[in-house]
């Protein structure tokens, strides 16, 4: 497993929010569901991306184009940019206009379809991520809030699949629009971060290493091995040394306090289910026992694994 794979592993979409708008101008819709990550792909027509945050310039968007959003801060999405706001989303996917009327009955126009006309010349799908949990965080804080993938610069069928299959409703169909909201956000962050410009993250960068590459690999496939350097750099096929410093070299850290932070990432994020044990997390991400888990939690994070998870269900 790859390091973007093991981002993406854990908090998948679950039921996540798809929709495929229907658009006849003049439409402008402020967004302020607060959603953590949103793509937008556009399949025929156009729009603009509006930005309240300082700092950000409006974006325009053309069919084939993917954008990733980044919340919680508001936008607008519009067919113009000087097309006043006339829908509001509101957290929960709830629908109003500017005053408050709600119009979700009057815009439905199907099976996962909404908009003001039918016939609109524009069509954009929407699919929104509710994540919690902490591997995401690594993900989400190696993106800028906003960024988009151009039709010329990728080439990829995943978009032409998931409008025809988001319509569809059959069984499993949310499972199946899930895997393919997934895919779609796995093909756009690896265009995105092919450019020079991106920026990638050192995890990122260090999976095409043929030395360290493999080690990730094998510290995000099996995390609750009990790895030494020294196993590590065995698996690897190179010296401890080797390993050692071109680990630090590119990730600006040791293998062994890499491993730390991804176990307790992983434990973070597995201790967001409410069934779960510290005992039984221990055990999955490679501790010994729910004490040494406890420790390395505490240390690490100011609060032990109860307090994360109720400070965590205090915030649902």
């Amino acid at each position: 497993m790859d390091a973007l794979a093991g981002l993406l592993d854990g908090p998948r979409a679950q039921g996540a929010f798809l929709l495929r708008s229907l658009l006849a101008p003049p439409w402008s819709i402020r967004i302020q569901d607060e959603a953590p990550l949103t793509l937008v792909a556009m399949v025929r027509g156009s729009a603009w991306f509006l930005p309240e945050a300082d700092g950000m310039e409006p974006v325009h968007l053309a069919p084939g184009d993917v954008a990733v959003i980044l919340g919680p801060d508001p936008y607008v999405v519009a067919d113009a940019p000087e097309t006043p706001p006339q829908i509001i989303i509101h957290p929960g996917q709830r629908c109003t206009t500017p005053d408050g009327v709600d119009v979700s009955e009057m815009m439905d126009l199907g099976v996962r379809s909404w908009g003001n006309d039918p016939d609109g010349d524009t069509i954009m799908l929407t699919g929104t991520y509710q994540l919690e949990g902490e591997i995401t965080q690594r993900l989400l804080a190696a993106l800028p809030k906003f960024l988009a993938v151009r039709a010329d610069e990728w080439s990829n069928p995943i978009i032409p699949l998931l409008e025809s299959e988001v319509v569809r409703d059959e069984p499993g169909q949310e499972a199946v629009l899930d895997r393919l909201l997934d895919l779609l956000l796995i093909a756009v962050l690896r265009a995105w971060f092919a450019r020079p410009e991106a920026e990638a993250p050192a995890w990122y960068k260090a999976n095409s290493d043929p030395v360290v590459g493999r080690a990730l690999r094998m510290l995000h496939g099996n995390p609750a091995h009990p790895w030494t350097v020294e196993s590590l750099a065995r698996a690897a096929g190179v010296s401890r040394a080797a390993l050692a410093r071109r680990f630090a070299e590119l990730l600006g850290e040791p293998p062994m306090t890499y491993l730390t932070s991804w176990r307790l990432a992983l434990a973070a994020d597995l201790l967001r289910a409410p069934d779960a044990t510290v005992g039984a997390v221990a055990q999955q991400v490679g501790y010994g026992s729910p004490f040494a888990l406890s420790t390395a939690f505490k240390r690490v994070r100011g609060v032990s694994p109860k307090e994360f998870r109720a400070l965590v269900g205090a915030t649902r």
